[in-house]
């Protein structure tokens, strides 16, 4: 649960009652971004009361207030939105400028399935060579869920791995890279700096290839945010626009085509990249990105349904009605730039860090009184003329819980709009 601009402040305050009370304590902490949890079930539905909202780690919201929303928002004089539009969440977004043009439950903390690999790919392109052979295990004819075919001994290239993992979406593929990279533990914490790096705080990567765990989660701000990303480098977006591919003969195992699953490559203009998903958790998930007319639009949409409406299709009628909002509109939010937000906390915690010091130095400076030297004043002065901070300190304190309470009771009643899901196709890829 996100704490709302007043309540930061409030505790912000609280931290600095801490301080006089008990100068040499250590100031009070945030809540530390969400993990993941293998021990835990595996997730085979979706959230029952819905995602929880994620927030940048201070309890901000990222993008903009206008963006701390369950519900609908669109930008002013923009048309009436499409109808079929049955995502729990989506949103639009000039992928030039930064601009939100609207979006439903943008920082709801979904599961991401198969659209994850965006962030896999992000996150590895840059560090394996594209030109490096891979050969395939027993673990990778083994991995659960959608596979490209992989096969033991089989010598596979970087580069058609990272293919085949956005066209075919190969949960084996995903595997083989992350071993290339070092292994499953340290691509994790690559990807989950990534995400990091971007502004992507709703993200925390439990798989490399976004295999439902207890605890990972992605959210339509976020997709954005890394499809937006890849796009730009020259490489990803090759990689993501490739149609077909050949598989090797490996063996007795004569070689196939594969195909990208992002039709509107083929049937929508413009398109530039995408990535579908699929669990039984996630429900259908898909993140694209379309340039007509010297305008780049972003469309992500998560907990889809393809009935009655197909998810590439709400993706497609969402591209037109973004396509359609005035040019200038005024926006709902914005796409941060990478590193900005990661700047903006460090220099904060900076601040709140000198001031905590200087709050205590001046706590523990010796008490200076106007009394003469040999006044029985002075002498009590010397052990108890701060004493009268401590009841007033106390009584901030209970003025900023409760007003803390009161607040964090009001968000807590916040839930997510209403919806009647459609029934979906069984298995997941």
């Amino acid at each position: 649960m996100r704490r709302p601009l007043l309540l930061r402040r409030l505790v912000a305050g609280l931290v600095v009652a801490g301080v006089l009370l008990t100068p040499a304590g250590p100031a009070l902490a945030e809540s530390p971004r969400p993990t993941v949890d293998p021990s835990a079930p595996t997730p085979t539905a979706p959230h029952p009361d819905g995602p929880p909202q994620g927030s940048a780690p201070d309890g901000s919201t990222v993008g903009g207030e206008r963006l701390d929303t369950r519900g609908v928002v669109t930008a002013a004089g923009a048309p009436p939105l499409p109808e079929g539009i049955d995502a729990h969440g989506w949103l639009v977004a000039d992928a030039g400028t930064g601009a939100v043009l609207g979006a439903r439950d943008p920082h709801g903390r979904y599961y991401p399935a198969s659209t994850l690999k965006a962030l896999t790919l992000l996150t590895l392109a840059p560090v394996l060579d594209p030109a490096l052979v891979v050969e395939g295990t027993v673990e990778d004819e083994a991995v659960e869920g959608s596979r490209v075919g992989l096969v033991r001994g089989g010598q596979y290239p970087v580069d058609l791995l990272f293919r085949a993992l956005v066209m075919q979406s190969g949960n084996d593929v995903a595997n083989a890279l992350a071993r290339a990279a070092g292994g499953v533990g340290p691509t994790l914490a690559a990807m989950n700096e990534t995400a990091a790096q971007l502004g992507a705080y709703d993200t925390v990567a439990g798989t490399p290839s976004g295999l439902d765990v207890a605890g990972q989660s992605s959210s339509p701000y976020d997709l954005a945010l890394v499809l937006r990303q890849l796009v730009t480098d020259p490489y990803s977006l090759d990689v993501l626009q490739t149609r077909t591919a050949q598989m090797p003969t490996v063996g007795a195992y004569e070689g196939y085509q594969i195909q990208n699953q992002n039709t509107l490559l083929s049937s929508y203009p413009g398109t530039l990249a995408g990535k579908t998903g699929f669990t039984d958790a996630a429900r259908h998930t898909f993140v694209v990105a379309a340039d007509l007319a010297d305008r780049r639009l972003v469309v992500s949409v998560m907990q889809a349904e393809r009935r009655p409406v197909h998810e590439l299709e709400q993706a497609r009628r969402l591209l037109d009605w973004g396509f359609a909002v005035p040019a200038g509109a005024e926006a709902v939010g914005r796409l941060v730039e990478p590193g900005e937000v990661a700047a903006q906390l460090a220099a904060a915690e900076t601040a709140e860090q000198m001031a905590a010091e200087k709050t205590a130095a001046q706590a523990a400076a010796p008490a200076v009184t106007a009394a003469a030297p040999d006044s029985p004043v002075a002498a009590a002065g010397s052990t108890t003329d701060t004493a009268p901070l401590v009841p007033a300190g106390l009584a901030a304190g209970a003025l900023v819980i409760v007003a803390a309470t009161v607040l964090g009771r009001r968000r807590a009643v916040r839930r997510v709009a209403p919806h009647e899901p459609s029934p979906g196709p069984p298995g997941g890829r």
